[in-house]
């Protein structure tokens, strides 16, 4: 697996076998139930989705540094795959698009003087889309890695693992040292896949036998068939198996700590000008101001948060 967070969040790692340019990722699109990636309903009340962040101020400096072609029209169209919730996925009304990536990338185009415009997108369409021109930037828990930095530039923003559910209690015993056997859920596309195939070829490899593997398009498809006893066990990213279990009200439950941590990004064309800076700039002056932390406490996932913001990991 590759660990410079594939993940993760999407964790997808991938090259597209044709080029590295269209890099059409497995994607994760909308679930097969028509829900797209709305979040769960019976919330704890935990996670509010219409708590208030105060708007940034453009900042000139950074806002000069955008490229000519990007701010012209004054707005910033980015791609997003919304089917991850709590990161990207559309609100109560089944049309707006919400979350703690949306928040971040709303502020980071206050930040650069930019209206954001957030366009939905199946997941493996984010990159070619960027590189293609479809889009200026994708906001989507898009990991770092290597493969994307070829052919983007990713300003990281926050920090992302795996993390291992069950039911509340775990009711099955199930060990995540040994799933051999077991019903495991996965999201399709992400890095989670590579993770259960590589630990299921340790199980045969063993004599043992295989995980049985469910992946599913979205995420909140993978809850809910932990919640309704179809897996006992489910691997995804440490935000959004927390928000499973905040918005489940326990009935999904994270045991231990994430694993595998690396850097989400900020994708955006690759060497043009000074747009990597500016929206890295952009990211650390929310950090510095307070901005980031609302964001995230807002979502609560301030487990992810990253003291300094970096153009493809540093």
């Amino acid at each position: 697996m590759t660990t410079a967070r594939s993940r993760r969040v999407r964790s997808l790692t991938g090259v597209a076998a044709v080029s590295l340019t269209a890099l059409v990722l497995a994607g994760c699109g909308a679930g097969g139930d028509g829900s797209g990636g709305s979040a769960p309903s019976g919330g704890s009340g935990a996670v509010s989705t219409d708590t208030p962040i105060p708007a940034a101020a453009k900042d000139e400096k950074l806002a000069a540094m955008v490229p000519a072609a990007v701010k012209a029209d004054g707005k910033w169209v980015v791609g997003t795959d919304p089917t991850y919730p709590p990161n990207e996925f559309t609100g109560a009304d089944g049309s707006s698009i919400i979350g703690m990536d949306v928040d971040l990338g709303t502020a980071v185009a206050q930040k650069l003087g930019l209206q954001p415009q957030f366009q939905q997108s199946q997941f493996s369409g984010i990159i070619p889309g960027i590189t293609g021109g479809r889009y200026e930037a994708g906001i989507s828990s898009l990991t770092i890695n290597a493969e994307r930095t070829k052919v983007l530039d990713m300003v990281g923003y926050f920090s992302a693992g795996t993390s291992f559910a069950t039911r509340k209690g775990n009711p099955d015993k199930i060990d995540p040292n040994d799933l051999c056997g077991k019903a495991v859920g996965v999201q399709q596309g992400t890095v989670q896949v590579e993770d259960v195939q590589a630990r299921t070829k340790k199980c045969t490899d063993a004599g043992k036998p295989a995980i049985a593997v469910t992946e599913l398009q979205a995420q909140t498809d993978v809850t809910l068939a932990l919640n309704s006893n179809r897996i006992v066990a489910m691997l995804a990213d440490s935000p959004v198996a927390s928000y499973a279990q905040t918005t489940t009200q326990g009935a999904v439950e994270v045991s231990g700590q994430p694993y595998d941590t690396a850097p989400y990004g900020i994708a955006v064309k690759k060497n043009d000008g000074q747009y990597a800076k500016a929206v890295q700039g952009a990211v650390q002056a929310l950090i510095a101001d307070g901005t980031y932390a609302k964001i995230l406490d807002k979502w609560n996932v301030a487990n992810g948060a990253v003291p300094t913001s970096q153009i493809n990991g540093g």
